[in-house]
């Protein structure tokens, strides 16, 4: 299989062609929203909220983990006038399925003996979880109590299924 990145330039020619006025977006998110979730390829956000270019900021990461998305909502919140979160964790999910010392094994056991490889990645919490709904309500709790979010914040926590794309509100 050759890389990807060999076809990006052509499968872009359909979506160029198809461009319209989307050079007139504003920056700002229209709709003045935040969605948090998971970097999981099988996640289109846009797709299953029914959301247009334009409308909302997306920050993705491995388990649409609120905390590591700080700098990101604070940029959207204070710059481009979001005043909505969120957060979409989903059925499935990879991080429901590992401890953080597993994968610090991994990368120490590929990098033996490397010593600055194995203090950078002890110093990093991979942020797992092992209750779905329980952790949405926890990155909820903790948006909603983190000081550099604003007050007048609307915060609320989704599951989205894998199996039958409906997404469920959890707080």
């Amino acid at each position: 299989m050759s890389p990807q990145h060999t076809e990006f330039v052509k499968r872009n020619e359909p979506y160029v062609a198809g461009f319209g006025d989307k050079a007139s977006l504003p920056m700002p998110p229209s709709k003045k929203l935040i969605i948090v979730t998971c970097m999981d390829a099988r996640l289109d956000p846009a797709a299953h909220l029914g959301l247009k270019e334009g409308d909302a900021h997306v920050i993705r990461n491995a388990g649409g983990n609120a905390k590591d998305e700080l700098r990101s909502i604070i940029v959207s919140q204070r710059l481009l006038g979001t005043r909505e979160i969120a957060v979409f964790h989903h059925t499935g999910c990879g991080m429901l399925t590992f401890a953080s010392d597993d994968i610090r094994s991994i990368v120490k056991d590929a990098a033996k003996g490397d010593t600055t490889v194995s203090a950078r990645v002890d110093a990093i919490d991979f942020l797992e979880f092992k209750d779905l709904e329980e952790s949405v309500k926890e990155d909820v709790a903790w948006l909603k109590s983190e000081p550099l979010i604003l007050p007048e914040t609307t915060v609320t926590g989704w599951v989205y299924d894998v199996n039958d794309g409906k997404v469920t509100q959890v707080v």
